[in-house]
């Protein structure tokens, strides 16, 4: 693996993470295994907080999906045993990843910029 592949892994693992974690669309994964509870603060803005559902492998799943770095571990190893054995498979899934990543990151940078 060169240094190119090596950081595009790193961005498609980031971006496939908080998709996973945070995204709006994949919700509808995490709804059987957390339950979402909001609360308006002393000043006025909204905090989400999570309750995970279940007991037993339910609740593993459920604290697997509210923790960035233990999904970031799994989504990660996903992605690089398919680099590894199934690479043209896995190619055009690192792109998209890997560049909406990087995408995701110029993003972030932008809007603090202009706040």
């Amino acid at each position: 693996m060169n240094v190119f592949e090596f950081v595009l892994l790193g961005l498609a693992s980031f971006r496939l993470t908080r998709l996973i974690v945070f995204d709006k669309v994949t919700e509808i994964i995490r709804r059987p295994f957390h339950e979402v509870f909001e609360e308006t603060l002393p000043d006025g803005t909204v905090e989400e907080f999570i309750h995970i559902k279940g007991t037993g492998l339910k609740k593993w799943i459920g604290e697997l999906l509210s923790c960035y770095w233990c999904t970031g571990i799994w989504a990660t190893a996903f992605l690089y045993i398919l680099y590894e054995h199934y690479f043209p498979v896995s190619e055009p899934l690192i792109l998209i990843f890997g560049i909406a990543g990087l995408a995701s990151i110029i993003e972030t940078c932008v809007i603090k910029i202009l706040n």
